[in-house]
């Protein structure tokens, strides 16, 4: 970001007297007090938990440029500029903040040379975002939005991090809201815009009019001559799409008349994968940082996209091969006698059916373990939603099996219908999780956490890996 005081001002539409300081250049936008760095924008965000305009004025004693407000947040004294003999700073009042952001970073993109590309979808967008962001670093300079902020705040921020000088931008979008999409995509308004795939997820907020109806709003943000990227694996997805954008293109994994498709073509190593993917006329094989078959969703994706933005074949197969998985997602690690994927960081439906269908052929008759948590924000479909994951559960043949979280009688139930005869073991912290492991007989094998992030299932992966996996050993039979 490389935009004045002045120019923000304008940009929001900001009242303030700014005076000599308007022509200051903040080193970015920052809405956390303690993470801001001297030179940047505070912006005071009001929250369910906390009020940013309380912290206003340990953003300026941080080195704050500036701060954006709803109301004073300040003593008389320290409101009065940049003369204030206590280092006040300029005030920009703004009728909303998070408005007010979100303004400014449209602003930005308007102004930004990059291709911007939208990655949106209910399971795996940030997995995506991550790996296209990767691809695209082989032809260039590339911004993307950290981890998974990637909502009315996260969003904004993170695109104002980008310089706008970059090759492309890869922004991804979350939503949990029927008005999120509108107030996401209006900012970001992509070249390209990416809908993986639409499932059960924030059902609680989103279910009057379907996922697929809110997800595919992002598509009808597009810019002048941009495309829409979306699976034609979901009906209820396809049929939105084309009621919100003209210029669209498919990717399949089932479809082999589809544009572009990708399957998968077995395991390279323990952890990595091979699939084949098909981009028109093109085909070809790479290596990805991920197994499993639910996994070609997100290589197509990925591949598909770096094709509409001119990337080669081989820049193609090299970013990939490159690649690395954000953390908590797929991210396996060898311990002692065990390997460990942990895919803590969230859940919903149909995250938690492939990851287990992929650490079901991963296991590959080792003993499996599963340590599962409840998957949130459902509404009415979570009892459902809970019981038919214990049936899929029951599929994976578990060794064990231990649940953190609400609705464990429909688990419980499920696994039963699926079959399984096993004990559903409850745990509610991370010592006891422990002590119930010690207590089994398991030696070895493949251990998946999977949860939404409420659960904190990574505090379990921590306590696992910390020991007790491999105190179990037992010493070689002389």
């Amino acid at each position: 970001m490389k935009l004045t005081l002045n120019d923000i001002q304008d940009a929001m539409g900001a009242i303030g007297f700014l005076g000599d300081a308007g022509e200051t250049v903040p080193t970015g936008v920052q809405t956390d007090s303690r993470m801001l760095q001297k030179g940047e924008l505070f912006f005071c965000i009001s929250g369910e938990r906390f009020d940013g305009h309380t912290f206003a004025r340990a953003a300026v004693e941080r080195g704050a440029c500036g701060v954006v407000a709803e109301r004073p947040p300040f003593s008389a004294d320290e409101m009065c500029g940049m003369e204030c003999d206590e280092g006040g700073v300029p005030l920009l009042m703004v009728r909303d903040s998070v408005q007010a952001l979100g303004r400014l970073a449209a602003y930005h993109r308007q102004k930004a040379k990059a291709a911007v590309v939208g990655v949106t979808g209910t399971a795996g967008k940030t997995t995506v975002k991550e790996m296209l962001a990767q691809v695209l670093s082989v032809r260039g300079e590339t911004a993307r939005n950290h981890l998974n902020l990637n909502n009315q705040i996260g969003l904004p921020v993170s695109m104002l991090a980008a310089t706008g000088e970059e090759r492309f931008w890869v922004m991804e979008a979350g939503i949990s809201e029927p008005r999120d999409m509108d107030e996401l995509a209006s900012v970001l308004r992509p070249d390209l815009g990416i809908v993986l795939n639409v499932g059960a997820g924030h059902t609680q907020g989103l279910g009057d009019k379907g996922v697929a109806h809110y997800k595919a709003k992002l598509l009808s943000y597009i810019a002048p001559g941009g495309v829409g990227l979306v699976s034609a694996d979901y009906p209820d997805l396809v049929r939105e799409a084309r009621s919100n954008c003209a210029e669209l293109r498919f990717f399949s994994i089932r479809d082999a008349s589809c544009m572009y498709r990708a399957e998968y073509a077995g395991p390279q190593s323990a952890t990595q994968g091979r699939y084949r993917v098909w981009l028109d006329k093109k085909e070809f094989e790479l290596v990805a940082p991920f197994r499993g078959a639910f996994a070609a969703e997100n290589v197509i994706a990925v591949a598909a996209a770096a094709d509409i933005l001119g990337l080669s074949t081989q820049e193609i197969i090299t970013g990939f091969a490159q690649a690395r998985l954000p953390e908590k997602r797929f991210c396996c690690q060898q311990r002692d006698r065990w390997l460990v994927i942990d895919d803590s960081y969230n859940a919903n439906p149909l995250s938690a059916l492939r990851m287990l269908e992929t650490a079901h052929e991963m296991a590959a008759g080792q003993p499996l373990m599963l340590v599962m948590g409840e998957m949130l924000e459902l509404g009415d479909e979570a009892e459902k939603a809970h019981r038919d994951l214990g049936i899929v559960m029951a599929r994976t043949a578990p060794a064990a099996v231990y649940w953190k979280g609400g609705h464990a009688d429909e688990v419980r139930a499920g696994l039963t219908e699926g079959g399984w005869q096993g004990e559903l073991q409850l745990v509610h912290t991370p010592e006891e999780f422990i002590n119930r492991f010690m207590e089994s007989t398991l030696r070895a094998g493949l251990v998946l956490f999977k949860g939404s992030r409420g659960n904190r299932l990574e505090r379990l992966v921590e306590a696992f890996c910390a020991g007790p996996c491999s105190a179990k050993e037992e010493p070689d039979a002389l």
